[in-house]
C-alpha cells in the first residue's frame, strides 16, 4: 500500500477518486466487492435490453419527434410541452428537434454501440435546426439538448480520432453554438438573471414573464462554460457566470437561496426553499464547475451552501425546506428530485451523510415500489397531488456514485430493486411508460428523454463501468458527461496525483479546518488506504480527546448537523440549546 504524501488535495481530484481508480480494473473489483461476475454481467444485460427496448420503440414510433408515447405508440414534440410551442408558427416539415435521439447519444457511446452513434450523428448533423418559432424553456433545453450536443462531439471527436475515415467535421459543436447563440438574449436583463423563456427565432417575446427559478438561472454554467471552451467565444461562458454571480450575491445572511425570484428586480418571490425542486441542480452545479474548470469562486461558493444546508435544511437523514431568512422550518416534504444530494455528497466525500439519506430514500423506493415525486415525512403520508413518478434517475445516479465510492454490492442489490421495479411496473409493449399515481400504479403515455440520458446510463455504468477506464468525466445533470481536461482549468492544481490515491496534509495543518474547507476527501472514502484524520466533509474535532474545554474556541463542528459546539458551564464541548 502506497503511503499517503503530506499534500492538500484539491476537489478535482475527488471525481478522480471516486471513479476513475475504481474503473481501472472492473474485473479484479467485481471479485473483491463478492458480487460475482455471472451476477454482474446478468444485470448489466437486463439494462441494455431496458434501455433498447426504450431506445428501439422510440426510433419505430416517435422519431424524429422528440419523445415516445409509449401506451399508445405515438409521439409528443417535448417543446411544445416544455415552451408552450405554437405550432401555428411552425414550418409544415417540422418534425420535432429529436430530443430523445439527442439525448441518447452518450449512452449508446457508454453502451459501446459507436455504428448507432454513428447514424445518431449523422442524422442530427443534416436535418437538426434550430430556426424555428418555438418559445422554449432555457432551462430544460440548456440541459438537454445544449448539454447532449456538446457531450455528443466531445465523444464523436474521440471515437472519430480512432476512425481512418475521419468523417466528423464538429457539426455537433456548429448545432451547439447555433443553439447557444439563441439563448444569449435571455441574459438580456438589468440584473443578467435570464429569462426563464426564450423564442428561439425571435428572442425574449413582449410581456415576456420574469420570474424564474434558482435552478434555471444558476445551473447553466457547465453546457455554456463548455460551450465558450471549445467554440474560444467567451460569451456563453460570461453570461452564464455573471447569472450565477449575481444569483449568490442574493444569498440570505445564513447562505441560503430562495427557489424563485424576479430577473429584472432581482428580488426573491419565493423564500421557502430546500434542495429539491426548483434549487437542486443549483448545489450540484457549484461542485461540478468547480471539478470541471478548477476555478476557486466555485469552490467558495458551494463550501458556504453546503454548510448552509446541512445546518439549516437537515434533519437526521431527511432534509426539509426552511425560510432562508430565519432558518425556520416550513415544509416537511421528501422530493424524488432530492435523491440527487448523496451522489453530490459522495463527489465531495461526505459519504457517511451520503448513505444515510441513500438509505432512507431506498425506503421509500421499497415502500411504494418506486419513489413519489413528493412524500409529507410529517404526516408519513404520499403528497394529495403529487403522486408520479416519471423514471426520474436521481436515485439510481446517487446509487451508483456510493458504489463507486465504497464498492459495498449492497449498492448493486439497491440496483437491482430499481431495474426489477421499472420493469414490472413501467414496462409495456411500446417502451416504458411514466407512473402517473405510485399508490395504484396507473400509467401516463409518457417516455421522458432523460430515462435514456440518465436512468440506464447509471444503472449500465452500475454493473459494467468500462467507459470510464482511464477518463475522467463530470456528468451533467441530465447524464452528459464531460471530460476532466487540465487545459480547461483556470490553474493547475498544486499537486498532481496520478494514481488517484487521496492524500491529506501533514501534521502541521491547523486543527481548526474542516476536510470541505481544507479541500481534502475525507477518510470515509479510502479509510483502509489512508490513515485520514478526517471523519466527515465539514467536521472539526474538538482541541481535547476528552471534550473538555475552557471556552468556546476548545470545541470544533459537529460532524453530521455541521453546526458549531459550544463549551458548557461544566466545561464539555456539545450541542447545547444555547447554540439554536
Amino acid at each position: 500500500m502506497r503511503s499517503p504524501r503530506p499534500a492538500r488535495l484539491a476537489a478535482v481530484a475527488l471525481l478522480l477518486a471516486a471513479l476513475a481508480a475504481a474503473a481501472a480494473a472492473p474485473a479484479a473489483a467485481a471479485s473483491r466487492d463478492g458480487y460475482g461476475r455471472a451476477r454482474r454481467l446478468r444485470m448489466r444485460g437486463k439494462v441494455v435490453e431496458m434501455f433498447y427496448h426504450a431506445y428501439d420503440n422510440y426510433m419505430a414510433y416517435a422519431f424524429p419527434h422528440d419523445e415516445l408515447k409509449p401506451l399508445t405508440k405515438g409521439f409528443t414534440d417535448s417543446l411544445s410541452e416544455l415552451g408552450n410551442l405554437n405550432l401555428e408558427h411552425l414550418p409544415q416539415d417540422y418534425n420535432g428537434s429529436a430530443l430523445t435521439l439527442v439525448e441518447s447519444l452518450s449512452s449508446l457511446v457508454v453502451l459501446g454501440n459507436l455504428t448507432e452513434f454513428d447514424r445518431g450523428v449523422s442524422w442530427l448533423s443534416e436535418n437538426l435546426t434550430f430556426d424555428v418559432d418555438a418559445r422554449v424553456n432555457l432551462f430544460e433545453c440548456n440541459i438537454r439538448l445544449l448539454g447532449g450536443l456538446i457531450s455528443a462531439h466531445i465523444l464523436a471527436k474521440d471515437y472519430s480520432s480512432q476512425n481512418k475515415d475521419g468523417v466528423y467535421q464538429n457539426q455537433l459543436l456548429h448545432l451547439a453554438e447555433n443553439l447557444g447563440s439563441r439563448f444569449l438574449p435571455a441574459f438580456e436583463t438589468p440584473t443578467g438573471l435570464p429569462y426563464a423563456w426564450i423564442n428561439l427565432k425571435y428572442g425574449v417575446m413582449e410581456n415576456e414573464t420574469t420570474e424564474t427559478s434558482t435552478s434555471g438561472c444558476g445551473s447553466l454554467i457547465l453546457e455554456m462554460g463548455a460551450l465558450s471552451r471549445l467554440t474560444g467565444d467567451p460569451r456563453y461562458e460570461a453570461a452564464a457566470l455573471r447569472a450565477l454571480r449575481k444569483l449568490w450575491s442574493m444569498r440570505s445572511s445564513l447562505n441560503l437561496v430562495g427557489s424563485t425570484l424576479d430577473v429584472l428586480s432581482g428580488n426573491w418571490i419565493e423564500y421557502s426553499s430546500g434542495i429539491g425542486a426548483g434549487v437542486d441542480s443549483f448545489y450540484e452545479y457549484l461542485i461540478k464547475a468547480y471539478i470541471l474548470f478548477g476555478s476557486d469562486e466555485y469552490w467558495d461558493m458551494f463550501h458556504s451552501a453546503y454548510l448552509a444546508v446541512q445546518k439549516y435544511f437537515r434533519h437526521g437523514p431527511w432534509y426539509h425546506e426552511a425560510d432562508i431568512r430565519t432558518g425556520e422550518a416550513t415544509h416537511w416534504q421528501l422530493t424524488s428530485l432530492q435523491a440527487f444530494w448523496p451522489g453530490v455528497q459522495t463527489l465531495l466525500g461526505d459519504v457517511a451523510a451520503a448513505n444515510l439519506s441513500h438509505r432512507e430514500f431506498y425506503n421509500v423506493w421499497q415502500r411504494f415500489g418506486v419513489l413519489p415525486e413528493r412524500y409529507l415525512l410529517d404526516y408519513g403520508i404520499l403528497h394529495p397531488t403529487e403522486k408520479y413518478y416519471p423514471l426520474r434517475p436521481e436515485f439510481a445516479e446517487s446509487t451508483f456514485y456510493l458504489y463507486q465510492a465504497t464498492k459495498d454490492p449492497w449498492y448493486l442489490e439497491v440496483g437491482e430493486s430499481i431495474i426489477g421495479s421499472l420493469n414490472y411496473y413501467t414496462k409495456v409493449e411500446g417502451g416504458f411508460a411514466s407512473i402517473r399515481d405510485v399508490s395504484t400504479m396507473n400509467l401516463e403515455d409518457h417516455q421522458h428523454s432523460f430515462f435514456l440520458s440518465e436512468t440506464c446510463k447509471y444503472l449500465f455504468l452500475l454493473y459494467d463501468d468500462s467507459f470510464l477506464r482511464n477518463k475522467n468525466y463530470i456528468f451533467t445533470t441530465e447524464g452528459h458527461p464531460l471530460p476532466v481536461m487540465s487545459t480547461w482549468h483556470e490553474k493547475t492544481p498544486r499537486l498532481d496525483v496520478p494514481t488517484n490515491w487521496t492524500v491529506v496534509k501533514d501534521g502541521n495543518q491547523p486543527i481548526r479546518a474542516s476536510a470541505l474547507s481544507s479541500k481534502v476527501c475525507p477518510e470515509t472514502i479510502f479509510r483502509q488506504n489512508v490513515g485520514s484524520p478526517w471523519e466527515s466533509a465539514c467536521h472539526i474535532p474538538d482541541v481535547f480527546p476528552s471534550h473538555r474545554c475552557r471556552a468556546d474556541d476548545d470545541c470544533g463542528i459537529e460532524s453530521v448537523t455541521c453546526k458549531r459546539r459550544t463549551c458548557s458551564m461544566a466545561g464539555y464541548c456539545g450541542l447545547w440549546l444555547a447554540v439554536y
